[in-house]
């Protein structure tokens, strides 16, 4: 199998071959995805090249601000071809959802990702699993290609980097991570209003759906892990998306002594999707594995078949927890 490694000067062959060029984000949207496939097509573009972008889910409310968020699509059957299709933080094809097809339609294929997991299912393949963020990656794949940093390239690839870094709280969070902030300080990036616009500032929906988990709330392990659940009677009787539980996951491990926290939630397609979290040294990876999933050691997640009580159960017995 072909060594996971960085390898900008392979995606830059690929994008110098190639003139229409399909960015593809994954299910489920977050900053990270979004934040470096908006910066791609900014960069792209100013080099004469025709950029599409395509994402199999919305983008979240709290990243419409992006330039170029409005632009993301499923893509229409058949749609192609394309000289390229460059898949941004997508850790394997099938989180590609409806675009996996773009694959069959493309004369060469690329992937930029930071995921551990990743089994490098691209013709050309730049992953490091030890980088915090896809978004950290992106500006040593500009320079090879040449092509500067700009304001707006700076806000996207912040959105990516703080996103997924947890404000720079995550133990994944490195120093590199903030050698490319300073880099992006050196744009004028307006660091307080986008702050507030990605991490202070919520919706009603948000705050009536953080109401309904956090009365869900249950401990485990004499406190070591933390339970939540939102049925979709919860959503329906807040108004909220499934995006507005995206962040929900993480108050679970805002109380002393918890190392562990799990997000449980109905979807309207049936399944229960299960949202992970540790603290070194715990990890939560293997858990996800077991059920099909994938992810990071301090955060991953899946989605399984059943109910709602019964598959937490069922997770939790997985986890080792009776009580």
């Amino acid at each position: 199998m072909e060594t996971m490694k960085r390898d900008p000067e392979a995606i830059a062959r690929c994008i110098r071959d190639a003139k229409t060029i399909a960015i593809v984000s994954h299910v489920n949207p977050d900053g990270d995805t979004v934040g470096s496939a908006a910066a791609m097509r900014l960069a792209l573009l100013s080099t004469g090249r025709e950029v599409s972008l395509f994402c199999d889910g919305k983008i979240p409310d709290s990243l419409s601000f992006l330039p170029g968020a409005d632009l993301f699509r499923i893509p229409e059957q058949n749609e192609g071809p394309f000289d390229l299709v460059l898949a941004v933080d997508v850790s394997d094809r099938k989180r590609m959802g409806a675009a996996e097809g773009l694959i069959a339609r493309s004369r060469m294929t690329a992937q930029i990702d930071h995921h551990s997991t990743n089994p490098l299912y691209m013709q050309a393949n730049s992953v490091d699993g030890g980088a915090s963020a896809t978004c950290v990656m992106i500006p040593e794949q500009l320079k090879a290609l040449g092509i500067p940093l700009t304001r707006e390239i700076a806000i996207c690839l912040y959105a990516g980097i703080s996103t997924d870094t947890g404000n720079f709280a995550y133990s994944s969070t490195n120093a590199e991570a903030f050698r490319v902030m300073g880099e992006l300080m050196n744009q004028d990036l307006p660091l307080a209003e986008m702050n507030r616009k990605l991490f202070l500032v919520k919706s009603r929906e948000q705050i009536l759906l953080l109401g309904k988990a956090l009365q869900s709330l249950t401990f485990h392990e004499n406190g070591r892990t933390a339970v939540m659940k939102l049925s979709l009677a919860d959503f329906r009787e807040c108004g909220a998306l499934s995006e507005h539980a995206d962040t929900i996951i993480n108050y679970g491990l805002y109380t002393a002594g918890t190392g562990k926290a799990l997000l449980a939630r109905e979807t309207e397609e049936g399944g229960i999707k299960f949202s992970l979290r540790a603290i070194e040294p715990f990890r939560v990876d293997d858990i996800a594995k077991q059920f099909g999933g994938g992810g990071h050691p301090q955060a991953s997640g899946f989605t399984i078949v059943g109910t709602l009580d019964g598959t937490v159960e069922q997770v939790l017995k997985a986890m080792g927890i009776s009580d």
